[in-house]
């Protein structure tokens, strides 16, 4: 288990800015934990977060945990009380822990969210990664093996693995005027479920949400913003 320890010492002397001793486990750690809150699609009311590699290594020294509580709070880079975000999470409900994490292979800044709300029975699994100045991947949601980098605006389809329903969510999304930057699809196995998701050049209209739950394949859709 990793200890929680103040390093408020180091934000004093690099500023909210966050540029840091390294952008990595810094600034790439606030986004990391804002896009971890962003697919959670709120707060969170428990925040289990697992370290690996250098961020285990290093990452009070960096100021690493601050930083993904931060995140988990909805705080941007620049915000001044990034270095009081461990009081903060106590005001504003978010009970958080750190652990080291265990992986066979993974980028060496890689953080392990499990994030849970009880009282409404939701709980989220997800992995990502802080891969060098400032910019950020999650590489895992649940079962599924995805690609996020929260620059763009990403339609989140799950659904059946079932011919046709790509073709459908894209030909929806193509008459709604939204341009498709990448797109992967992830499935447990075939003819199972899978997860699909589509970064926008544009923000997609709540509309377009909608309109693909019309698709009878289609299970649930949300759109995860830009972070």
């Amino acid at each position: 288990m990793i200890r929680m320890a103040s390093t408020r010492s180091i934000f004093d002397i690099i500023g909210p800015v966050m540029v840091g001793p390294s952008s990595s486990h810094t600034a790439g750690a606030v986004r990391l934990g804002a896009l971890a809150r962003a697919i959670f699609g709120e707060q969170p009311a428990v925040a289990r977060i697992g370290l690996y590699g250098s961020f285990a290594d290093t990452g009070v020294g960096h100021g690493t945990m601050v930083a993904l509580v931060a995140g988990l709070l909805g705080l941007k880079v620049d915000d001044p009380r990034i270095p009081d975000s461990y009081e903060l999470a106590k005001s504003m409900g978010l009970d958080f822990s750190f652990e080291e994490a265990h992986f066979d292979e993974a980028h060496p800044n890689t953080a392990v969210f499990n994030l849970e709300y009880p009282e409404r029975d939701k709980q989220f699994y997800i992995v990502g990664s802080s891969i060098g100045g400032g910019n950020v991947v999650i590489t895992q949601i649940g079962d599924y093996e995805v690609e996020a980098t929260g620059d763009l605006p990403v339609i989140v389809v799950s659904q059946s693995d079932q011919p046709g329903v790509i073709s459908a969510v894209t030909g929806l999304i193509a008459a709604a005027g939204i341009n498709v930057a990448s797109m992967k699809l992830s499935r447990k196995r075939r003819g199972a479920d899978a997860l699909m998701l589509l970064e926008c050049d544009t923000q997609p209209d709540k509309s377009i949400i909608n309109e693909l739950k019309t698709i009878p394949q289609v299970h649930k859709v949300r759109v995860i913003p830009v972070v």
